[in-house]
Protein backbone atom coordinates (compact mmCIF):
# COMPACT_ATOMS: atom_id res chain seq x y z
CA UNK A 1 0.00 0.00 0.00
CA UNK A 2 1.19 3.71 -0.72
CA UNK A 3 1.95 6.48 1.49
CA UNK A 4 -1.68 7.72 1.39
CA UNK A 5 -3.27 4.58 1.31
CA UNK A 6 -3.93 4.04 -2.11
CA UNK A 7 -4.03 0.80 -3.92
CA UNK A 8 -3.65 2.60 -7.20
CA UNK A 9 -1.91 6.17 -7.43
CA UNK A 10 -0.65 8.64 -10.59
CA UNK A 11 2.15 10.58 -9.40
CA UNK A 12 3.06 13.56 -11.03
CA UNK A 13 2.00 12.35 -14.36
CA UNK A 14 2.28 14.50 -17.85
CA UNK A 15 1.08 13.29 -21.44
CA UNK A 16 1.71 15.30 -24.54
CA UNK A 17 0.15 15.04 -27.74
CA UNK A 18 2.79 17.00 -29.92
CA UNK A 19 2.44 20.68 -28.85
CA UNK A 20 -0.23 19.64 -26.43
CA UNK A 21 -0.33 19.11 -22.74
CA UNK A 22 -3.36 16.88 -22.32
CA UNK A 23 -2.35 16.14 -18.68
CA UNK A 24 0.11 18.20 -16.54
CA UNK A 25 1.81 17.18 -13.02
CA UNK A 26 -1.91 14.94 -12.04
CA UNK A 27 -1.75 12.99 -8.61
CA UNK A 28 -4.48 10.80 -8.07
CA UNK A 29 -5.19 7.98 -6.09
CA UNK A 30 -7.89 5.14 -4.92
CA UNK A 31 -8.02 3.79 -1.72
CA UNK A 32 -9.13 -0.61 -1.70
CA UNK A 33 -13.16 0.04 -0.82
CA UNK A 34 -14.07 3.80 -1.93
CA UNK A 35 -15.98 5.22 -5.08
CA UNK A 36 -14.55 8.08 -6.58
CA UNK A 37 -15.42 10.28 -9.48
CA UNK A 38 -13.35 11.92 -11.79
CA UNK A 39 -15.27 14.76 -13.51
CA UNK A 40 -14.76 17.68 -15.60
CA UNK A 41 -15.30 19.11 -19.38
CA UNK A 42 -14.66 17.81 -22.38
CA UNK A 43 -10.79 17.50 -23.53
CA UNK A 44 -9.59 18.24 -19.57
CA UNK A 45 -7.75 15.02 -19.40
CA UNK A 46 -10.23 11.95 -17.86
CA UNK A 47 -10.05 9.16 -20.78
CA UNK A 48 -5.86 9.90 -21.30
CA UNK A 49 -5.20 9.33 -17.44
CA UNK A 50 -7.80 5.90 -17.43
CA UNK A 51 -5.71 4.99 -20.74
CA UNK A 52 -2.42 5.86 -18.52
CA UNK A 53 -3.80 4.04 -15.40
CA UNK A 54 -4.67 1.34 -17.28
CA UNK A 55 -1.33 1.24 -19.23
CA UNK A 56 -2.61 1.68 -23.21
CA UNK A 57 -0.48 4.99 -23.08
CA UNK A 58 2.71 5.36 -21.11
CA UNK A 59 2.98 8.65 -19.24
CA UNK A 60 6.06 11.27 -20.41
CA UNK A 61 6.76 12.35 -16.79
CA UNK A 62 5.45 10.65 -13.26
CA UNK A 63 4.74 7.45 -11.88
CA UNK A 64 2.22 4.85 -11.32
CA UNK A 65 2.27 2.66 -8.31
CA UNK A 66 0.27 -0.32 -7.45
CA UNK A 67 0.20 -1.23 -3.76
CA UNK A 68 3.39 0.95 -3.78
CA UNK A 69 5.49 -0.46 -6.26
CA UNK A 70 6.00 0.83 -9.57
CA UNK A 71 4.07 -0.03 -12.72
CA UNK A 72 4.51 2.61 -14.72
CA UNK A 73 6.13 -0.27 -17.37
CA UNK A 74 3.83 -2.62 -16.80
CA UNK A 75 1.79 -3.70 -19.99
CA UNK A 76 -1.96 -3.66 -19.89
CA UNK A 77 -2.40 -7.50 -19.37
CA UNK A 78 -0.11 -7.45 -16.87
CA UNK A 79 -1.87 -4.75 -14.92
CA UNK A 80 -5.46 -6.59 -16.30
CA UNK A 81 -3.88 -9.59 -14.31
CA UNK A 82 -3.30 -8.18 -10.92
CA UNK A 83 -6.63 -6.68 -10.55
CA UNK A 84 -6.93 -3.89 -12.52
CA UNK A 85 -10.03 -3.81 -14.71
CA UNK A 86 -11.56 -1.05 -17.09
CA UNK A 87 -14.85 -0.24 -18.99
CA UNK A 88 -14.80 2.39 -22.15
CA UNK A 89 -16.87 4.76 -23.36
CA UNK A 90 -17.63 2.76 -26.80
CA UNK A 91 -18.69 -0.52 -26.31
CA UNK A 92 -15.91 -3.05 -26.71
CA UNK A 93 -17.80 -6.77 -26.43
CA UNK A 94 -17.65 -9.77 -28.79
CA UNK A 95 -20.72 -9.36 -30.92
CA UNK A 96 -20.70 -12.53 -31.63
CA UNK A 97 -20.85 -14.27 -28.83
CA UNK A 98 -23.45 -14.72 -25.96
CA UNK A 99 -23.58 -12.79 -22.88
CA UNK A 100 -22.58 -15.63 -20.77
CA UNK A 101 -19.53 -16.57 -22.99
CA UNK A 102 -18.98 -12.66 -22.76
CA UNK A 103 -18.28 -13.21 -19.20
CA UNK A 104 -16.90 -16.29 -19.15
CA UNK A 105 -13.52 -14.97 -21.86
CA UNK A 106 -12.29 -12.87 -18.63
CA UNK A 107 -11.65 -15.42 -16.85
CA UNK A 108 -10.08 -18.02 -19.28
CA UNK A 109 -6.67 -16.41 -18.51
CA UNK A 110 -6.02 -18.25 -15.54
CA UNK A 111 -5.85 -21.90 -17.62
CA UNK A 112 -8.33 -25.07 -17.78
CA UNK A 113 -5.94 -26.65 -15.43
CA UNK A 114 -4.24 -29.92 -16.38
CA UNK A 115 -3.33 -28.25 -20.10
CA UNK A 116 -3.83 -29.04 -22.99
CA UNK A 117 -3.89 -32.98 -22.24
CA UNK A 118 -6.88 -31.75 -19.47
CA UNK A 119 -8.72 -30.15 -22.20
CA UNK A 120 -8.62 -33.10 -25.36
CA UNK A 121 -9.59 -35.54 -22.75
CA UNK A 122 -11.86 -33.94 -20.51
CA UNK A 123 -10.29 -34.86 -17.49
CA UNK A 124 -12.59 -34.74 -14.04
CA UNK A 125 -10.39 -31.47 -12.87
CA UNK A 126 -10.99 -29.23 -15.93
CA UNK A 127 -14.91 -30.33 -15.90
CA UNK A 128 -14.58 -29.24 -12.28
CA UNK A 129 -13.19 -25.77 -13.08
CA UNK A 130 -15.49 -24.88 -15.85
CA UNK A 131 -18.28 -25.60 -13.61
CA UNK A 132 -17.14 -22.90 -11.47
CA UNK A 133 -16.66 -20.70 -14.10
CA UNK A 134 -20.19 -20.54 -15.37
CA UNK A 135 -21.38 -20.24 -11.63
CA UNK A 136 -19.33 -17.50 -11.19
CA UNK A 137 -20.73 -16.02 -14.54
CA UNK A 138 -23.91 -16.98 -13.88
CA UNK A 139 -23.89 -15.15 -9.98
CA UNK A 140 -22.06 -12.00 -11.87
CA UNK A 141 -24.99 -11.41 -14.39
CA UNK A 142 -27.49 -12.11 -11.71
CA UNK A 143 -26.10 -9.48 -9.40
CA UNK A 144 -25.70 -7.04 -12.78
CA UNK A 145 -29.86 -7.79 -13.46
CA UNK A 146 -28.91 -9.84 -16.54
CA UNK A 147 -29.51 -13.09 -15.45
CA UNK A 148 -31.98 -13.78 -17.95
CA UNK A 149 -29.83 -12.66 -21.16
CA UNK A 150 -27.30 -15.11 -20.62
CA UNK A 151 -28.24 -16.92 -23.83
CA UNK A 152 -28.54 -13.99 -25.69
CA UNK A 153 -26.13 -12.53 -28.35
CA UNK A 154 -24.18 -9.32 -27.35
CA UNK A 155 -24.20 -7.69 -30.76
CA UNK A 156 -28.04 -7.36 -30.41
CA UNK A 157 -28.39 -5.65 -26.96
CA UNK A 158 -29.58 -1.78 -26.77
CA UNK A 159 -26.99 0.39 -25.25
CA UNK A 160 -28.05 0.25 -21.40
CA UNK A 161 -27.73 -3.93 -21.05
CA UNK A 162 -24.58 -3.68 -22.79
CA UNK A 163 -22.62 -1.73 -20.64
CA UNK A 164 -24.03 -3.43 -17.74
CA UNK A 165 -22.40 -7.29 -19.72
CA UNK A 166 -19.29 -4.96 -20.29
CA UNK A 167 -19.50 -4.31 -16.18
CA UNK A 168 -20.12 -8.00 -15.38
CA UNK A 169 -17.30 -9.11 -17.92
CA UNK A 170 -15.12 -6.25 -15.93
CA UNK A 171 -15.60 -8.30 -12.24
CA UNK A 172 -16.31 -12.04 -13.33
CA UNK A 173 -12.72 -12.23 -12.08
CA UNK A 174 -12.32 -10.08 -9.04
CA UNK A 175 -10.68 -6.58 -9.47
CA UNK A 176 -9.07 -4.78 -7.13
CA UNK A 177 -9.24 -1.41 -8.93
CA UNK A 178 -12.00 -0.79 -11.29
CA UNK A 179 -11.64 1.80 -13.97
CA UNK A 180 -15.36 2.87 -15.69
CA UNK A 181 -15.16 4.96 -18.07
CA UNK A 182 -18.73 6.68 -18.61
CA UNK A 183 -20.56 3.58 -17.38
CA UNK A 184 -24.14 5.27 -17.21
CA UNK A 185 -23.94 6.72 -20.56
CA UNK A 186 -26.96 5.02 -22.84
CA UNK A 187 -28.70 3.67 -19.26
CA UNK A 188 -31.81 4.17 -18.56
CA UNK A 189 -33.00 5.50 -14.38
CA UNK A 190 -33.77 1.77 -13.50
CA UNK A 191 -30.38 0.76 -15.12
CA UNK A 192 -28.45 3.05 -13.30
CA UNK A 193 -30.47 2.44 -10.27
CA UNK A 194 -28.54 -0.92 -10.56
CA UNK A 195 -25.36 0.18 -11.80
CA UNK A 196 -24.64 2.39 -8.95
CA UNK A 197 -25.96 -0.40 -6.74
CA UNK A 198 -23.63 -3.24 -8.66
CA UNK A 199 -20.72 -0.18 -7.72
CA UNK A 200 -21.61 0.01 -3.98
CA UNK A 201 -21.77 -3.47 -3.10
CA UNK A 202 -18.40 -4.26 -5.30
CA UNK A 203 -16.89 -1.44 -2.77
CA UNK A 204 -18.17 -2.15 0.37
CA UNK A 205 -18.61 -5.99 0.63
CA UNK A 206 -15.65 -6.83 -1.58
CA UNK A 207 -13.38 -3.67 -0.78
CA UNK A 208 -12.96 -2.94 -4.97
CA UNK A 209 -11.46 0.91 -5.07
CA UNK A 210 -13.82 2.11 -8.33
CA UNK A 211 -12.59 5.13 -9.97
CA UNK A 212 -15.45 6.51 -12.42
CA UNK A 213 -15.74 9.15 -15.48
CA UNK A 214 -19.42 10.37 -15.89
CA UNK A 215 -20.91 13.44 -17.14
CA UNK A 216 -24.37 12.72 -15.07
CA UNK A 217 -22.69 14.93 -12.08
CA UNK A 218 -25.92 13.49 -10.08
CA UNK A 219 -24.98 10.53 -10.59
CA UNK A 220 -21.32 10.97 -9.76
CA UNK A 221 -22.47 13.33 -6.57
CA UNK A 222 -24.73 10.41 -5.21
CA UNK A 223 -22.81 7.65 -5.92
CA UNK A 224 -18.90 8.70 -4.81
CA UNK A 225 -17.09 9.29 -1.46
CA UNK A 226 -14.66 11.35 -3.01
CA UNK A 227 -14.52 13.79 -6.33
CA UNK A 228 -11.75 15.20 -8.07
CA UNK A 229 -12.09 17.64 -10.49
CA UNK A 230 -9.99 17.83 -13.99
CA UNK A 231 -9.82 21.08 -16.20
CA UNK A 232 -7.36 21.53 -18.72
CA UNK A 233 -5.48 18.59 -17.97
CA UNK A 234 -4.56 19.08 -14.17
CA UNK A 235 -6.49 18.77 -11.56
CA UNK A 236 -9.06 21.80 -10.29
CA UNK A 237 -10.29 20.31 -7.12
CA UNK A 238 -10.92 17.46 -5.08
CA UNK A 239 -12.65 16.40 -2.21
CA UNK A 240 -16.32 15.33 -0.77
CA UNK A 241 -19.13 15.79 -3.04
CA UNK A 242 -20.72 18.61 -0.96
CA UNK A 243 -16.88 20.09 -0.97
CA UNK A 244 -16.59 19.84 -5.20
CA UNK A 245 -20.07 21.07 -5.19
CA UNK A 246 -19.53 24.66 -3.30
CA UNK A 247 -16.05 25.25 -4.67
CA UNK A 248 -16.47 28.24 -7.08
CA UNK A 249 -13.36 27.40 -9.81
CA UNK A 250 -15.48 24.15 -9.97
CA UNK A 251 -18.81 25.64 -10.32
CA UNK A 252 -17.31 28.42 -12.76
CA UNK A 253 -15.15 25.27 -14.58
CA UNK A 254 -17.88 22.81 -15.47
CA UNK A 255 -21.15 22.90 -13.33
CA UNK A 256 -22.06 26.27 -13.75
CA UNK A 257 -23.30 28.95 -11.18
CA UNK A 258 -27.05 28.52 -10.59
Amino acid sequence: MSEGGYVLEARGVGVRFGGVRALTGVDLGVRAGEVCGLIGPNGAGKTTLFDVLSGIRRPDQGRMLLDGADITRRSPVWRARHGIRRTFQRQQLFGQLSVADNVLVAQEWRGGGGGPAADLLALPARRARERERRARSERVLADCGIGALGTAYAGGLPVGQARMVELARAVADPPRVLLLDEPASGMSAPERDRLAEVVRRLAEREGCGVLLVEHNVAFVMDLCSRVVVLDLGAVLAAGSAAEVRANPLVREAYLGTT
